[in-house]
């Protein structure tokens, strides 16, 4: 179709896609074509604007390396991940779910780990912390047999693939529920951490003046045949940025107490002082046990990296 005016460039390129043998591409890419192109009209997109706009994009796949996904992040930090995931989970979005954004730190390989094991790996400050998680139906049945995947940052506010000083797979660890549908593991208390904004993203949470943090949380991912692949983030209810979470994940289901203990006996005989508990209950539902694409595969090299905090204006 040779083009006349503006008008025609809409229609021109959704008759192309309906060459598209694949149903639900065209509808995806159609939709997409549409929105885009009304996005563009509605603004008056200038042309300095939209090379400006082009250049953001090639650095969300610039600043993303095999120990950090950018892109990841700048989905979060639009609330596009958790959106996805609310309409794809508590039956499409209609029922409260211990379901949570994948986030983009997880890492495959973490071995399997008996329960009760501790995912200190290396030496790292904090409160010690004993986790008992449940994993159940939706009828309310236990789940036995299920990998439940975890991961957190330092308190320190890095995740261990960012931290060179950090044992690999430090506060990474895997585990299986029993008949009761229970894992239990030893940790540190999280902290709430400050996201990288060396890269687009802070340039985005800059220009709204937003903060970066993330409240504390620990990740888990629930796999078993006959399920759908569960991720989740269990916040602490003491957090005080769980109102303004830079990627708007904090859902009331998934705040958490963790509880601090002064004057009882800790669970290791190791543990003197104060420490902190953790009971929680995931709750999975029937579909497709499948694994998602690891956002990182590697470790960070070199020195520490910096961490920069925003101010919420």
């Amino acid at each position: 179709m040779i083009i006349e005016t503006q008008a025609d460039i809409t229609p021109a390129v959704l008759a192309e896609l309906e060459r598209a043998a694949d149903p639900r591409f065209r509808e995806i890419m159609g939709a997409a074509v549409r929105h885009l192109h009304a996005f563009v009209r509605e603004v008056k997109l200038t042309e300095p604007e939209f090379q400006k706009a082009c250049a953001v994009i090639a650095r969300l796949g610039q600043c993303t390396t095999p120990s950090h996904n950018e892109v990841v992040l700048a989905s979060g930090s639009l609330g596009i991940s958790s959106l996805v995931c609310l309409i794809n989970n508590g039956d499409h979005g209609q029922t409260e779910t211990t379901a949570n954004l994948l986030g983009p730190f997880w890492r495959e390989g973490v071995p399997v780990m008996p329960t009760g094991a501790s995912v200190v790996r290396s030496p790292t400050p904090g409160a010690p912390l004993f986790v008992n998680a449940w994993v159940n139906d939706r009828a309310g049945n236990p789940v036995e047999g299920a990998e439940v995947d975890v991961w957190q940052s330092s308190s320190e506010g890095f995740y261990e693939n960012q931290d060179p000083a950090q044992a690999d797979m430090n506060l990474r660890g895997k585990f299986v529920t029993d008949a009761a549908g229970h894992v239990a593991f030893r940790s540190i208390k999280p902290a709430g951490y400050p996201i990288p904004v060396n890269g687009p993203v802070g340039d985005l949470l800059r220009a709204q003046g937003r903060h970066n943090f993330r409240p504390a949380h620990i990740h888990f991912m629930v796999v078993k045949p006959g399920f759908k692949t569960q991720f989740s983030q269990v916040y602490s209810s003491d957090d005080p940025h769980l109102d303004t979470d830079v990627q708007f994940a904090v859902t009331r289901k998934l705040v958490g107490r963790y509880v601090l203990h002064e004057n009882e006996p800790a669970p290791a005989g190791d543990v003197t002082g104060s420490w902190y508990s953790l009971d929680y209950r995931f709750t999975i539902e029937a579909g497709e046990s499948k694994l998602p694409r690891a956002p990182i595969t590697g470790k960070a090299n070199g020195p520490r990296p910096t961490l920069e905090v925003l101010k919420r204006t």
